[in-house]
């Protein structure tokens, strides 16, 4: 009985141990040409090939950046970013720098593809119906 018990106990601190180290990678896109990878680590995008190597760094704000998507030729990629507030979508080149802010409303908006030509993106945005509305307040026509 001794030994289930210290068994259990043994298990026990492995599943807590394991449980107090987050997954921080998320949000994990391949490139439309198949070589590189996009990711969110601890609020900032980054790439890299997908043989493995170093991962570049594309966005370094004291700000959450999330859901990246490649644009349909590779060359950009839109994310969101809470750097304003709430949640916007930017864009920028997919070799980094300066990203440009598409969105401009206060609720948070995702964004989840690029049209086939690339000169949109489309985006999930949760937004409210105005208080005179007679569905206030409701979710149901975001």
């Amino acid at each position: 009985m001794r030994k289930v018990l210290c068994y259990l106990f043994v298990g026990l601190v492995n599943v807590v141990a394991w449980a107090g180290n987050p997954l921080w990678m998320r949000d994990v896109r391949i490139s439309p040409n198949g070589k590189e990878i996009a990711f969110c680590y601890k609020g900032d995008i980054y790439k890299v090939n997908v043989q493995g190597g170093e991962a570049l760094r594309l966005t370094s704000q004291p700000s959450y950046e999330s859901s990246p998507v490649w644009s349909p030729d590779g060359k950009e990629i839109a994310f969101a970013s809470d750097r304003n507030g709430s949640m916007d979508v930017f864009i920028m080149s997919a070799q980094g720098g300066n990203a440009r802010r598409l969105t401009f409303h206060s609720t948070s908006e995702v964004p989840t593809t690029f049209s086939p030509d690339g000169k949109k993106v489309y985006f999930n945005a949760a937004l409210q119906d105005p208080a005179s509305s007679a569905l206030f307040p409701t979710n149901a026509m975001t």
